[in-house]
């Protein structure tokens, strides 16, 4: 199970002071020492949190990898092409939400997927880059991310980690989605909302071979630094499966 660690956070509360620390490239190697696998950051068209110059100084300095998450703006994808990070990950964006609220829609133009995410993916493909699409935990839209040629989805754990004390439904629905991708030929990712206290069940799913966790680790590091929160996390997600 491969645990990448998102720093989109580190740089939110630097943002706040529009300051130079916490620095999420500074971030990303006290992550790589608490036992991540690599490292998630989500470049937004509005540049909210992480900016051009930190996903420059993290294809400088990480020493896993970088999972890039960006929508189809042509810029980002550009700069993409241009880096070649291991993995991007298209994502759904809106100004006015708070963070990630849900999967992608991927037949939204008359039944056929968005004609700037086939133009992206292809170029990004062209590149040799590794692609993942951020989708709700749903056959029908697995299916569909499945003929857009990438290699991988990541399932939108958030309706997971808003029920999971009242109901194990949504918990069954990424069972059931992770074993309809995998049959697919899909590589299976999940994360959103994941914390130390539901992370388990999830790392458990056989199909599911990589989380991306970011606000529940940086707030965890609050207080006991970055390194150790990675470190409990990487304890959990390890024993999470019977040997």
């Amino acid at each position: 199970m491969r645990l990448y660690i998102n720093v989109d956070h580190v740089a939110t509360i630097r943002q706040a002071r529009r300051a130079t620390e916490p620095d999420p490239v500074a971030a990303s190697q006290w992550c790589e020492r608490g036992g991540a696998d690599g490292i998630t950051v989500h470049l937004r068209e509005d540049r909210r949190h992480i900016q051009d110059a930190d996903v420059l100084g993290l294809a400088q300095r990480v020493r896993t990898v970088i999972n890039l998450e960006l929508a189809t703006a042509p810029d980002i994808v550009s700069l993409a092409q241009r880096l070649r990070p291991h993995q991007a990950t298209f994502v759904p964006e809106r100004r006015e939400e708070i963070t990630t609220e849900g999967g992608l829609v991927l037949d939204s133009h008359q039944g056929r997927a968005d004609p700037r995410l086939v133009e992206a993916i292809a170029r990004l493909k062209e590149a040799g880059i590794r692609l993942s699409l951020f989708i709700n935990p749903d056959p029908a839209v697995i299916d569909q991310a499945a003929g857009l040629g990438v290699a991988a989805v990541e399932l939108h754990t958030g309706e997971y980690s808003h029920t999971y004390r009242q109901s194990g439904r949504e918990l069954n629905r990424l069972k059931r989605a992770a074993t309809h991708a995998k049959t697919l030929g899909l590589a299976v990712h999940a994360g959103h909302g994941l914390t130390y206290e539901n992370v388990q069940p999830v790392a458990a799913i056989p199909e599911v071979e990589e989380l991306n966790i970011g606000h529940s680790i940086v707030s965890r590091a609050v207080a006991v630094g970055l390194e150790q929160a990675v470190h409990e996390m990487r304890t959990l997600v390890d024993t999470a499966r019977p040997v």
